[in-house]
């Protein structure tokens, strides 16, 4: 990646939401004025209210709007924007949008194309990191078509195997498969999902690591050869591939294990030649071994628990960075302080398989006090948009040991107030009071192994009905139909925690 050394002045954030505002309350404080861009569903959005400026893109489909790199680079130079920031997900990871903008001289805030390339195929990857002494599973060294082919490659390796897209992500174009009968049939559906979702239906083929935690590591790199590790994050609280609590740090590395991956997620930006920031994830079996999964060639929605134990602003690095500084800190400089908790609150119901919902946010009040964070876009009244991630907010929590970082998030859950969808706050209680958490006894099977949907269920209807008579009184005494309703939903929820905190 060439040398920018270019001050930023004004920064356009290729995304929305969460990331959107969180991107431009760095450049606010960096004194660079931002530029957000919009579909029609997000016209009224909070990034739009806080940029500088806005434009609008198109319709509310991703495809015709906040996925059209060349609108984006004609606003940026319409309106002399000297960077874009793609944030994560939509363009984020599309190395002809990094290249488009190199050749429209606006500064791509992220890796080169090349790196993103090299580590967006999950075969070249791991091909490029094994010369460096990067752990790996047994695999397929490239991709394969060939059903009867791949059968006897995965007999090879030894049952199960896991099958897996070679140009995506996200759970997509994936299949366990625990025995050579049942092989083809998952081979079909792998291919099949991957060429409608990626347009390739080509695959390779690993070892299937039965319980494995998901590690991965956060990595600031620039273009003067500076590269450091700043800690892990365990991400194995998942439901269909997809994270929904992490910390920071993982309960199970030892300080020497800690810096054996580092160093591992070290090579593997090396041999990438990476720039900015990106994250190493992999997987850590029983015995503590652990293997490279992937790179992820941008920000992570689990960014903030890095920050809180490293006191880093990962986006402010960035920027940095992609103007021609080095890094501002060493790896010695850098130390675990405290610990750090995020719930991805989305719009879903725990209680019917994780079920996406949409609706209004009747009510919306976020937790607030030492140590707590909310990373969100929305406000009362606004409605779940369903053409995008249906995640509502991030809520991250910090103290100085894990067992009080769990006490935190529990206070904050209880004092979150969400009402018109259904949400993961009552689950993420759940997980913060599971033993099997509280011991740091898990994988990425947690939620198969140890939840069913009744546990939320019995609890809330246990005290539902003691909630309701408290706020009858509550609302009797009320004369605006208003508040009354809000204070409904509140004691409502109020009594769900009090009775759990009792029931202890």
């Amino acid at each position: 990646m060439p040398q920018v050394m270019k001050k930023i002045k004004k920064l356009l954030v290729a995304n929305r939401g969460e990331i959107a505002i969180r991107v431009m309350r760095t450049c606010r404080e960096m004194g660079i004025r931002t530029v957000a861009v919009y579909s029609d569903a997000d016209r009224n959005a909070l990034h739009v209210r806080y940029a500088d400026e806005a434009y609008r893109l198109g319709p509310p489909p991703s495809r015709e709007s906040y996925l059209l790199a060349d609108k984006i680079i004609e606003i940026c130079k319409e309106h002399q924007v000297d960077a874009v920031h793609p944030g994560y997900g939509f363009l984020s990871e599309r190395s002809e949008f990094a290249i488009k903008l190199e050749e429209a001289g606006i500064i791509f805030v992220g890796p080169s194309a090349a790196s993103m390339d090299l580590m967006g195929s999950k075969i070249a990857s791991k091909q490029a990191v094994a010369d460096f002494g990067v752990p790996l599973v047994p695999r397929l060294k490239e991709a394969i078509t060939d059903i009867e082919a791949a059968k006897k490659v995965a007999t090879e390796i030894g049952f199960p195997v896991l099958i897996k897209a070679s140009a995506g992500g996200g759970g997509k174009g994936m299949r366990i498969v625990n025995n050579v009968d049942e092989f083809e049939s998952q081979m079909h559906m792998a291919q099949s999902e991957a060429l409608s979702s990626f347009g390739d239906g080509s695959v390779f083929i690993e070892k299937y690591v039965a319980a494995p935690r998901h590690i991965e590591i956060q990595l600031m790199a620039d273009n003067h050869g500076n590269v450091c590790y700043l800690f892990e994050r365990d991400c194995s609280i998942q439901r269909r591939h997809q994270k929904l609590v992490e910390e920071a740090p993982s309960k199970v590395l030892t300080p020497e294990l800690r810096k054996q991956m580092g160093e591992a997620a070290v090579n593997v930006a090396k041999a990438a030649k990476y720039s900015g920031a990106g994250t190493v994830e992999f997987l850590l079996d029983e015995q503590l071994n652990f293997y490279f999964l992937e790179m992820n060639t941008r920000l992570q929605v689990e960014h903030p628990v890095s920050e809180l134990i490293t006191g880093l602003d990962l986006v402010k690095e960035q920027i940095r960075v992609a103007e021609g500084h080095p890094l501002s800190f060493t790896q010695e400089d850098l130390t675990i302080n405290g610990h750090a908790l995020e719930l991805r609150i989305c719009a879903e119901d725990p209680t019917n398989n994780f079920l996406p919902d949409i609706g209004t946010l009747s009510t919306y009040k976020v937790p607030q006090g030492p140590g707590i964070r909310v990373d969100d876009c929305m406000e009362e009244g606004m409605e779940i948009p369903i053409h995008y991630d249906n995640m509502i907010a991030k809520l991250i929590v910090w103290a100085d040991t894990r067992d009080n970082a769990i006490e935190k998030m529990k206070r904050a859950i209880s004092e979150y107030r969400i009402s018109g969808v259904a949400n993961t706050l009552q689950f993420g209680y759940w997980v913060m009071e599971n033993e099997h958490f509280i011991n740091g006894n898990f994988d990425t099977k947690f939620i198969d192994n140890y939840f069913k949907p009744e546990y939320l269920q019995m609890s809330y209807d246990s005290s539902l009905e003691e909630a309701l008579g408290l706020v009858a009184s509550y609302v009797f005494s009320n004369q605006k139909a208003e508040s009354a309703s809000a204070a409904t939903q509140s004691g409502a929820e109020s009594e769900w925690y009090r009775k759990r905190r009792t029931m202890r």
